[in-house]
């Protein structure tokens, strides 16, 4: 008997869900992906698109391209979603399965800081990266605040690599000197899992003489004065914002009632909600790891064996380890790697460094590669 499998979303999650089950099973199970965009973009190629290193249309792998054995795409929007029953409506079709799995990701609430929109840029979506390509030549003289506007945030590292980046790019005009970089961050240093990693990119940040300012959010922006508003009431004026977004789930998720405290909470072991034949995976879930790509594939992974096991009678295979990896660059064509572990010490998350080097630059070109060819057979 085929299983059918209904999977929400085709990032990192949905696409390696999706992958892994038809590789491992063939024939037994139907999976039906549904995704609003018509192509996948990795979450670092958005730094490539805001520093013009590379192009809009180069960093889009279009969702036409899966040819996944025993996986259909669908490109249509969500508007119910009904746990209980693993119901799923569209704007185009409805879809009954017996297992869902819930992998939609977060979405971004720009109307959450008020004058964001108005007065500042965000580069957590390649359209506000894009323009912030056209700004970025222009910017000679000023104030540049990289800015969080709240947490969780995808990619912890990426307000540190914006910075970095910009650094770099401005050196290379020879415009750095009329230019103040500051980081505003919700926390006391930039990875907290990982004193190493902190260490490495505060020393790198008081080499080049980019200000952290650690422990605030970005409340607002005041478009009238050009001032970032932060949490505690302190005004930074600012000729140039970059900002990370507030956070949230999908609204169509919020309808659920799948969520609690904003998130949709999991078994921390097999990524299961409390209905029955429902799983959630990545930046959706409040399951303790980072909102981040590998961290998102690793427990599409776990729900994958799962499945498996389920549908062949086997035994339960090994749980969510908690464990993944994100990539720093740190310019001059060289990137560091974090490598974190949120299981092995409940409560204490560790993070171990590695230096910033061209070799793990290329490791992190081969890890694109690998998934590219892997989910889109390029």
């Amino acid at each position: 008997m085929t299983t059918s499998v209904l999977v929400l979303g085709a990032g990192f999650g949905g696409l390696e869900l999706s992958t892994r089950l038809s590789e491992e099973l063939g024939e037994e199970v139907e999976i039906t992906l549904i995704d609003r965009a018509d192509a996948f973009v990795f979450g670092f190629s958005k730094l490539d698109v805001m520093f013009g290193k590379r192009t809009p249309a180069s960093v889009r792998l279009r969702y036409d391209d899966i040819t996944t054995p025993h996986v259909r795409f669908r490109q249509e929007t969500i508007a119910e979603i009904h746990p209980e029953a693993r119901r799923v409506v569209t704007d185009l079709d409805r879809y009954d399965a017996d297992v869902l799995v819930v992998a939609l990701g977060a979405d971004y609430d720009i109307a959450a800081t008020p004058g964001l929109a108005e007065a500042g840029n965000e580069f957590y979506t390649v359209a506000g990266a894009e323009m912030l390509r056209d700004l970025i030549p222009s910017f000679q003289t000023g104030t540049a605040i990289v800015g969080v506007c709240g947490a969780p945030f995808k990619c912890p590292p990426a307000p540190s690599e914006a910075a970095l980046l910009l650094d770099e790019h401005l050196r290379g005009r020879g415009v750095r000197d009329g230019v103040r970089i500051q980081v505003v961050m919700p926390f006391g240093v930039p990875i907290p899992p990982s004193p190493d990693t902190s260490a490495a990119i505060l020393a790198t940040f008081a080499e080049r003489g980019i200000e952290f300012l650690p422990d605030h959010l970005v409340a607002s922006l005041d478009a009238a004065t050009k001032e970032a508003v932060l949490d505690d009431g302190t005004r930074l004026p600012y000729d140039l914002f970059l900002g990370i977004p507030v956070h949230r789930v999908p609204a169509v998720v919020e309808a659920s009632g799948m969520t609690e405290g904003g998130w949709i909470p999991v078994d921390p072991r097999t990524l299961a909600t409390r209905f029955p034949g429902v799983y959630a995976v990545g930046d959706v879930t409040s399951v303790g790891t980072p909102k981040a790509g590998m961290f998102a594939e690793g427990a599409a992974r776990v729900v994958a064996d799962q499945l498996i096991a389920r549908i062949r009678g086997a035994n339960e295979p090994p749980g969510y380890d908690g464990k993944g990896a994100c990539y720093i660059e740190f310019g001059g064509d060289e990137v560091a790697r974090v490598d974190v572990d949120f299981s092995s010490t409940p409560g204490h998350p560790t993070g171990r460094f590695v230096e910033p080097s061209m070799e793990t630059a290329a490791e992190k070109a081969a890890f694109a590669s690998i998934r590219r060819a892997r989910w889109f057979g390029d």
